[in-house]
């Protein structure tokens, strides 16, 4: 890249260039303490760390342009270019450097509250299935192909998310998968490519420490729908209240569904039991081994984003007869001759609703229902009385526990949420998460259902900055063989 063509990409407010000098660009960077000779350093204003800190670092280390949002003056040899928002140009120019790798993928997003990360799994399981090339970029996990990396963030910074991409077209993938958080469009982290489908699951009280009301979260989220193109669709869930919010004025072409609304795809439930679900998109039967009628939404999601990429129904639906979720979302853990557990990630309100209806719809009336659950530290405070009201309602016993504590004491997170039950009969807290497992593992009789809540795929606790292995599935399966005297 040439200097003449970054700065027009910049589209800047100001730009001081020294007189004849000859620039051999370096890679763009973000952070000053990676800076080679020539980088490009881009400061980028973060929720606690302003990289505009870090200019005159960022020179001392041979960074041969500064790109910034305020005027910067310096005598050195280099390139100031000022332009309005760092943030809204950082995707676009991380692809340029990377050679635009999203113009060679088909690129599905994914966004909502609840759901995103079952249908990103479904979806990219079905195309894997009809044999298509497909990447994933998730909350459990990514793929470049059948090859599998940690994912710390639902959605990457645009460096790595650039880099990722080149990663995928280099092993041959033709389409990528991803989940968009809230977070990374409202950083514009998603700034810079385009996307050929893009979908909505649902939208309820969570991050709200960052959004502060529902409706700036809404409209997080609904940046997504806002920059589609013409040739871009649209799929969304008509049944929550901000669906068509999400798509008013979008250029996409809208595939909209619902089991209440009146849509353009009408859903049906035919069946919800232990053995799976049963739906009818217009007229097209789906089956899934999957449970809940959460996941109906979901299986009809996947099933809508796939006919948008052309795949024909009976390539849909033979997937979907077989493919499994995400790990750690209604994962069962069964040990013969002990209390049926269940281990899923939901850390918001909504979601716990979601999966404790399913579980008190499947029990028998002699069956027990117990959720082990906690909440985040430094996260929403306000959602931890809420959680506590709908375990109260659907669940017949509540441990409270220590989720990810962060840098809170998990005993006032914990009494933040005691304060939303009713009575606490029924209720008991014990903070170390482990101690709560094994606890409701030994009161559970053989019969009971247990849900083990928040953490999901996770295997760490987050502990003042440090991550701590921890494993809700292993501990479960350890508690369950104790109590079953050895038994597997």
């Amino acid at each position: 890249m040439t200097i003449d063509e970054l700065v027009e990409l910049c589209n800047p407010l100001d730009v001081s260039i020294p007189e004849g000098k000859e620039f051999n660009l370096g890679p763009l960077v973000q952070d000053s303490r990676e800076i080679a000779e020539n980088s490009v350093f881009i400061a980028i204003r973060g929720t606690e760390v302003d990289g505009h800190m870090f200019l005159d670092d960022a020179l001392d280390q041979g960074a041969a342009v500064v790109i910034c949002e305020e005027s910067y003056y310096t005598d050195r040899d280099v390139c100031v270019i000022e332009v309005e928002s760092t943030r809204a140009i950082f995707g676009k120019l991380a692809q340029a450097f990377a050679g635009n790798p999203a113009e060679k993928l088909q690129i599905i997003g994914i966004t909502g509250t609840n759901g995103k990360t079952t249908v990103a799994t479904l979806v990219y399981k079905i195309l894997c299935f009809n044999n298509k090339k497909s990447s994933l970029l998730g909350t459990v996990a990514n793929y470049i192909q059948d090859e599998i990396f940690d994912s710390k963030l639902t959605t990457a910074d645009p460096l790595e998310l650039a880099e990722n991409m080149q990663k995928m077209i280099d092993a041959g993938s033709e389409y990528l998968v991803m989940e968009v958080s809230s977070h990374a469009l409202h950083q514009g982290r998603v700034n810079g490519f385009d996307y050929k489908v893009a979908a909505f699951t649902n939208l309820s009280h969570d991050h709200l420490d960052y959004h502060t009301t529902i409706e700036e979260y809404a409209k997080a989220k609904k940046i997504l729908f806002d920059g589609l193109n013409g040739d871009s669709v649209a799929v969304i869930n008509t049944d929550d209240l901000y669906g068509t919010y999400m798509v008013e004025n979008s250029m996409a072409s809208v595939y909209d569904f619902g089991f209440t609304s009146d849509t353009l795809y009408k859903c049906h439930l035919i069946s919800n039991d232990p053995d799976g679900l049963m739906i009818n998109v217009e007229d097209v039967a789906i089956s899934s081994p999957l449970v809940g009628q959460f996941n109906a939404y979901n299986l009809a999601s996947a099933y809508l984003i796939c006919k948008a990429l052309d795949l024909s129904d009976e390539e849909i639906t033979s997937a979907l007869a077989t493919v499994q979720g995400a790990p750690g979302r209604m994962e069962s853990v069964k040990v013969q001759g002990a209390p049926y557990v269940v281990v899923d990630y939901a850390h918001s309100p909504d979601a716990l609703k979601n999966v404790l209806e399913t579980l008190k719809e499947l029990k028998a009336d002699h069956q027990k229902l117990w959720v082990v659950f906690g909440c985040g530290g430094n996260r929403d405070v306000a959602k931890r009385p809420s959680m506590a009201k709908i375990a109260e309602e659907l669940a017949d016993y509540s441990v409270v526990t220590s989720d990810n504590p962060r840098f809170e004491n998990p005993d006032v997170i914990i009494a933040d949420i005691l304060n939303g039950y009713q009575n606490l009969d029924g209720v008991t807290s014990i903070t170390d998460r482990k101690e709560a497992i094994y606890h409701t593992v030994q009161q559970a009789s053989s019969s009971d259902i247990i849900l083990i809540a928040g953490k999901g795929h996770e295997d760490y606790q987050e502990v003042e900055g440090q991550r701590h292995p921890f494993d809700d599935s292993r501990i479960a399966r350890e508690a369950l063989t104790q109590k079953t005297g050895g038994a597997g």
